[in-house]
């Protein structure tokens, strides 16, 4: 195996099991220790390990939240994309239930021409781009998130609790193998645990930026959702152990030139 073959499965190892003994890369690569060393220094010079006595760990700070508007901009192709697979599970008469942040508001955009629909969600930017549609539109108030347009709370939670949908369509700050879903609040992580409970099925729609990634606080082990959509930015390991849990959809990562 190539030097660069042996980093990246390294790193997914990594991303996989947090930590990782020299010992056990030995085994898994039929290498040298004195190669996995090597290996381990140059992914460290890299910033994308820590070494440890004896092995590693993954370079990766908790994920915080950030501005809708710095959210805004990145990914945006890729959240379109997934936006648009995601009508392929909404049929007519449904309850829908969106949860807050710009990739449930690119699907939003696409449901301003669908009749039929009630769309519940927590979010005040997703409520104004259906204000002028044909959708039925509930509002899960509560006290707004600054920047970020979110609404939770209490009141909020009461909403959520007397809901039955048939449908969530449920956002993420982290998704990890391991850790599951996690937010950057508990606050966050409470709404998004009421909306799973409320939904008949529930899918995650998240770019591959979402994961390997953790956040504070657990909102739920990735077997307690039926799906996800995501791009084919997520590396072939992370895509079958996904598969072991759940039904995944990946669509285009890259926009055609």
């Amino acid at each position: 195996m190539l030097p660069n073959d042996r980093r990246k499965f390294i790193l997914e190892q990594l991303s996989m099991n947090e930590k990782m003994d020299i010992e056990q890369l030995v085994d898994s690569l039929n290498v040298s220790a004195m190669t996995i060393r090597r290996d381990l220094n140059h992914l460290e010079a890299q910033e994308k390990l820590i070494r440890t006595h004896g092995g590693a760990v993954l370079n990766k700070p908790l994920v915080i939240e950030t501005s809708f508007q710095v959210k805004e901009g990145k990914y945006s192709y890729q959240k379109r994309q997934i936006a648009q697979k995601a009508l392929n599970h909404i049929q007519s008469h449904s309850t829908i239930l969106l949860d807050s942040g710009t990739t449930t508001l690119e699907i939003a955009k696409l449901l301003k021409e669908k009749k039929d629909l009630t769309v519940v969600t927590n979010d005040i930017k997703i409520a104004a781009e259906l204000m002028d549609s044909e959708v039925k539109v509930i509002v899960a108030g509560g006290e707004l998130q600054n920047n970020i347009g979110a609404l939770f709370g209490p009141l909020t939670e009461q909403v959520l609790r007397n809901l039955h949908v048939d449908l969530l369509f449920l956002g993420a700050h982290a998704v990890h193998l391991e850790e599951g879903i996690t937010a950057p609040t508990f606050e966050k992580a409470s709404i998004k645990k009421l909306m799973i409970k409320s939904a008949e099925t529930t899918w995650l729609v998240a770019d591959s930026s979402k994961f390997g990634q953790k956040s504070l606080t657990k909102v739920c082990h990735l077997s307690s959702i039926d799906g996800v959509i995501t791009d084919d930015g997520i590396t072939d390991v992370c895509e079958e152990i996904l598969k072991e849990h759940l039904h995944v959809v990946t669509v285009e990562g890259s926009e055609a030139k």
